[in-house]
């Protein structure tokens, strides 16, 4: 019998079911649990007050926006960093990871300074009667760099398997370069792309370090969801903190199932399609 560098099947399973359980299940049940305190009445005044409903648009449309940018950024990003050779290349592809070790209270300090009325970026877009730091605006570019790493890394060795041979079979088909990034490849990288994407916004949706230098925490206008949580928290309204984080805990989990389904669907159709 072939032995395992790792433990049996039954350990194995058992320290990851211990480590899921204490880690990620326990705090999330605990508050579910604070939250279902709450009567349902009480939880609509919570939900339904200006304040929550002002914080949770921001933080989802900025959210949206990131992620948007990400999408098309990112993509362009790893298919350079995948198929092309370029002095300093390497450098480049380190960078990407800077947002996963750059502490976000760090990364906020240093956007507010780039796009402040008399930073290097802030200046000239302020000219332009565009202000960045302290606007909604702020937000989505502070959203945007802290999620950017997850569209590439998930792209990136998707783009690198494929190679270029099956553009080249394309080609000797008669397809053009936009059919054959539409019909041969993106199929192909779409759940990647999906997956990366979907990441990154649940990866903006609680943000939070980055965001409230950046943004100025004005309620009703730049005060994210996150902020509001934290803000409940300093109040002592534990309840009102455990109703917030849930809804939005909620908005991630159906992200995330919705992501799974249309890469199951995307994966049977592809199949399909080979046969």
């Amino acid at each position: 019998m072939r032995r395992s560098v790792i433990p049996g099947f039954g350990l194995s399973l058992g320290i990851t079911l211990f480590y899921l359980g204490a880690i990620v299940l326990l705090p999330l049940c605990a508050l579910i649990l604070k939250a279902s305190d709450v009567g349902l009445a009480q939880l609509w005044t919570i939900l339904s007050s200006p304040r929550t409903l002002s914080a949770i648009r921001v933080t989802v449309t900025m959210a949206l926006a990131a992620t948007a940018f990400n999408a098309i950024y990112g993509l362009l990003l790893a298919w350079v960093l995948a198929r092309y050779e370029f002095p300093g290349k390497r450098i480049l592809d380190a960078l990407v990871d800077v947002p996963f070790a750059l502490p976000t209270a760090v990364a906020g300090l240093a956007l507010t300074a780039l796009f402040s009325k008399k930073g290097w970026f802030g200046a000239p877009l302020d000219a332009l009667g565009i202000q960045v730091a302290y606007a909604p605006l702020g937000i989505a570019i502070a959203m945007a760099f802290t999620s950017i790493p997850f569209v590439v890394r998930t792209v990136q060795p998707v783009i690198e398997d494929l190679g270029s041979d099956v553009e080249e079979a394309g080609r000797s088909l008669g397809a053009n370069d936009l059919q054959i990034l539409w019909r041969v490849i993106f199929p192909a990288i779409f759940p990647a792309f999906l997956a990366g994407c979907s990441l990154s916004f649940a990866r903006s949706l609680g943000e939070f370090g980055a965001v409230i230098f950046i943004a100025g925490n004005q309620p009703m206008k730049t005060e994210i969801v996150a902020l509001l949580t934290y803000i409940r928290l300093e109040e002592y309204n534990y309840q009102a903190a455990a109703a917030i984080a849930v809804v939005m805990l909620a908005m991630a989990f159906a992200m995330l199932i919705i992501t799974n389904a249309v890469q199951a669907w995307n994966l049977r159709y592809l199949g399909r399609g080979d046969a």
